[in-house]
This record gives C-alpha cells, sequence and structure tokens, in this order.
C-alpha cells in the first residue's frame, strides 16, 4: 500500500510541475517573449522565430538524447521521460493563456520564473525532468563527475545567447531575472532532495 501512495504522489507530483510550467510559459514568458533556460529556451525560441508549437520542438528535439539514455541509463530514461511529454504537452495545451495576462515586464519575468521554478522543482523531486538538455547535464554529470547544477546553468547561458538577437536586448535582461527567479525557486525545493545537482535550470 506504501508503494501505491508513493507512486500516487510522485504522479501528482509531475502533473501539478508541468501545469505550474505550463501557465508559467505561456501566461508570463511567451506574451513579453521571454526565455528561460534548456530545451524549454530552445523550443521557446523556435516558437518566437518560426511560430511553431514549442512543446512540439522540445519532444522533438529531445528524442535522439532519450534514445542515447535508453541505451545508457534505462532509469534515468525512464524517470525523465514522463515528465518530458507532460510538461511539453502543458506548454501546448495552455498556449491561450498568453492573450490572458497584461502585466510589467519585470512582474511578468519574477512571477513567471516563480512558477515555472517551483513546477521544476516539484518534478526534479518525482525524478522526473522536463527535457532533454537537464537529461544531457546528467548523462555527462554521471559520466564525467562534473556538476550537473553547474552543467545546465552552461546550457542555459548558450541557449540565452543564442536568443539574444531574436528576442533583443531588453527581453534578454528580463530573462535573465526570469531564468534566475527559476533557479531560486528550483535551488529551494530541490537542496534536501537526492536532486540537488540541479540547482539551476
Amino acid at each position: 500500500m506504501t508503494g501505491v501512495v508513493e507512486l500516487f504522489w510522485t504522479l501528482m507530483k509531475i502533473i501539478i510541475g508541468s501545469l505550474l510550467v505550463g501557465i508559467g510559459i505561456n501566461g508570463f514568458f511567451v506574451p513579453h517573449h521571454f526565455l528561460d533556460g534548456g530545451m524549454i529556451g530552445i523550443g521557446l525560441i523556435a516558437h518566437y522565430w518560426f511560430d511553431v508549437a514549442p512543446g512540439l520542438t522540445i519532444i522533438i528535439l529531445s528524442i535522439p538524447l532519450f534514445g542515447i539514455a535508453f541505451f545508457i541509463n534505462r532509469n534515468l530514461f525512464y524517470n525523465s521521460i514522463h515528465g518530458m511529454w507532460l510538461s511539453s504537452l502543458m506548454i501546448d495545451v495552455l498556449g491561450g493563456l498568453k492573450w490572458l495576462v497584461d502585466i510589467p515586464p519585470m512582474f511578468s519575468a519574477f512571477i513567471g520564473g516563480t512558477f515555472v521554478g517551483v513546477g521544476i522543482g516539484l518534478m526534479l523531486r518525482a525524478n522526473a525532468a522536463t527535457g532533454g538538455s537537464d537529461l544531457l547535464a546528467q548523462l555527462v554529470g554521471k559520466k564525467t563527475g562534473w556538476n550537473v547544477g553547474k552543467l545546465i546553468f552552461v546550457f542555459d547561458a548558450i541557449v540565452l545567447t543564442i536568443g539574444w538577437p531574436i528576442i533583443g536586448l531588453e527581453a534578454l535582461l528580463y530573462s535573465l531575472l526570469a531564468v534566475s527567479t527559476v533557479g531560486f525557486f528550483t535551488t529551494i525545493l530541490t537542496h534536501d532532495s537526492s536532486n540537488d545537482g540541479f540547482s539551476f535550470h
């Protein structure tokens, strides 16, 4: 019975976390063309540049990395894939929220970052990742012994640098605030768990 209860709470963390990520991205990031780090950030770049669904982009680009994880670390694959597809689904399903929220950029960056950070933190506590960049960081970290949180931070910086010409300097500065907020709340929720390597998203 204990295993059933534990499974229930794990699923609830993933579902609620994915919902919060979807709300944060669509309600607060997309209206101002903010970026997040990692694979979500790449999905947003594709959305702003080509007007494609960010969640679908995340899934497609994550497939090769999940294929690698399937053969290298089967447990990591199973723990991560459900979080990736559910969070990506929520990001696309809740796309209509971008027309409903209209608050100043600075507040939007902070509130959106809070939603996304808490959402990702809940998912990481359930051993679920939101996309391929987190998974890549775990794979590299396990092979090399490098800190996973620092690897994710580097990936985030690369994504923001790539997105800079697309969103402009002002949106980039607000995106830095948003990503910092995401990292702050993710750290709070994971610092006492076995996933403490995820200090940044």
